[in-house]
């Protein structure tokens, strides 16, 4: 029986792309200007012996042929030029220009394109992603330039800047697998925990010791990788502000542990197939304790998952992580921390408020409403009244104890205040006011989502446009001295601390 394509012709691709090899073969880019330039810079990613050909070369164009070791002929086009190339670009942007160099490099039985012109092409220039031994070429056929370069962008960011090292490293590392690593199930275990495990995970630090060492272990072993934990930052709660290695870390995950403030949407960007344990601790509910978690993160490792342990906002900003990390240290599994968006600077760029300003506020202190419950006065309290911004995180239900310790010690009750809830998201909410008003958001039942709030003179800067009062009360008085300090930014330090008092 004869086997049928299951393509209907609109299916199936005009363009079928292939990898030409050029290491040491000839390359003919002809054009004086941008064009050309353009084709030099995505040819210079190869090995190709490039040759410019331009009767007059703007200086860009030269002095990249010049510091590229590209030879460079001055001359008008002629096909001479064609001698043992493999592919020519037409960029001179002419078009009848280009025809001629399209149909003298076909005369010769030399593949042509013809930049722009897709009507005159042999072959197209796809998007590339460069992680060399390893590239990426994207191509849209009629679908244009802009597409192509979307795709790539997207797929740029997923993949590791050591791609190509670690290639690199496997071809070494191929012959001993062959021989030491059964067929099989074994030996695709050996290769998905070289390329997602420990081995991948030293080169993107930079240690290719390490690397090596993690591969031999993956050898002596038959495959068999111990787990791994990565505490990764998810932020402030908009899928698109976490970093690009959390991103390749969620799609390598065999589990997800994720906090309750953690959206759907983020997690989502996990492998479908990966477990997903909610963790999350929220005031008076908690879903399991922190030694469970603890004991739940050592476990999966200890059984060779790779686990995600996914944090709303920075891991190392009041995550816990330093409990976690102990547990894993004691119980010498391996794990790593990648940072994220703390929402203290989500809120602030919700505001467009500047979190220090010159003259105005030189330090930033990061702090829970808890810390003012005790007696003592905690020494942030005492640095925002010399002036430095606060953002208090989980700081609703003790907004009053807020205020009125901060009043109290000396805060000026005019001292302005900004408040969002929902930090980042199309849903935020955003509140004004000043430490007087600050009372009124412990009574803002209808705040359900996490609410940070900001302290200080510098928040009197921000763009209030699209924020509501929180009291009756405006920042006149902030906003007053904050003009008056930036009319005089170089005054000396005492007099604005006998100013603040």
């Amino acid at each position: 029986m004869v086997e049928k394509l299951p393509h209907t012709r609109e299916t199936r691709l005009s363009a079928f792309p292939v990898f030409m090899r050029v290491e040491g073969r000839r390359v003919v880019i002809v054009g004086d200007g941008e064009e050309a330039l353009a084709k030099a810079r995505l040819l210079g990613q190869s090995a190709a012996a490039i040759r410019i050909v331009a009767e007059a070369a703007e200086p860009p164009l030269a002095d990249w042929a010049d510091a590229n070791g590209a030879e460079l002929i001055q001359k008008a086009w002629a096909p001479a030029y064609l001698d043992n190339a493999v592919l020519v670009f037409a960029a001179t942007g002419d078009e009848q220009r280009d025809a001629a160099i399209v149909a003298d490099a076909r005369r010769a039985g030399v593949a042509a394109n013809a930049v722009d012109r897709p009507e005159l092409c042999d072959f197209y220039t796809p998007a590339l992603v460069n992680r060399a031994p390893v590239a990426v070429a994207i191509g849209t056929e009629g679908a244009g330039p802009v597409l192509a370069q979307m795709i790539r962008s997207r797929i740029d960011r997923m993949l590791s800047p050591s791609l190509g090292a670690l290639a690199s490293l496997a071809t070494l590392y191929r012959e001993a697998a062959e021989r030491h690593v059964p067929k099989g199930a074994p030996r695709r275990a050996f290769w998905k925990s070289f390329f997602t495990g420990a081995t991948a995970r030293a080169l993107d630090a930079g240690d290719e010791t390490g690397a090596h060492r993690a591969a031999q272990s993956l050898l002596q072993y038959k495959g068999q990788a111990n787990g791994h934990v990565a505490l990764v930052g998810a932020g402030p709660g908009s899928e698109d502000l976490i970093t690009l290695r959390a991103h390749r870390l969620l799609m390598e995950a065999d589990v997800i542990v994720h906090d309750a403030l953690v959206p759907e949407a983020i997690v989502a960007l996990g492998r479908r197939d990966a477990e997903r344990i909610a963790a999350g601790k929220r005031k008076g509910c908690h879903s399991k304790s922190q030694a469970e978690i603890n004991h739940l993160l050592v476990d999966l490792a200890k059984a060779g998952k790779r686990v995600v342990r996914l944090k709303s906002g920075d891991p190392l900003v009041f995550g816990r992580a330093g409990e976690e990390m102990a547990a894993m240290r004691a119980a010498n599994v391996s794990y790593e921390v990648v940072p994220g968006v703390t929402s203290a600077f989500a809120a602030a760029a919700d505001f467009e408020l500047p979190l220090t300003l010159r003259g105005v506020s030189s330090s930033l202190v990061f702090t829970t409403g808890h810390d003012l419950k005790g007696k003592s006065l905690p020494d942030w309290a005492r640095l925002a009244i010399d002036g430095a911004t606060v953002a208090v995180y989980m700081g609703r239900s003790n907004a009053a104890d807020v205020a009125g310790r901060l009043a109290d010690a000396g805060l000026s009750p005019d001292t302005a205040v900004a408040v969002v809830e929902n930090a980042s998201l199309g849903h935020r909410r955003l509140f004004h006011g000043t430490l007087a008003d600050l009372p009124a958001l412990q009574e803002r039942t209808d705040l359900a989502g996490p609410v940070m709030t900001i302290i200080g003179d510098a928040v009197a800067g921000a763009n209030f446009d699209r924020s509501e009062p929180l009291g009756a009360r405006i920042a006149a008085g902030a906003t007053d001295r904050l003009r008056r300090r930036k009319d005089r930014p170089d005054e000396d330090t005492d007099r604005e601390q006998a100013f603040r008092r």
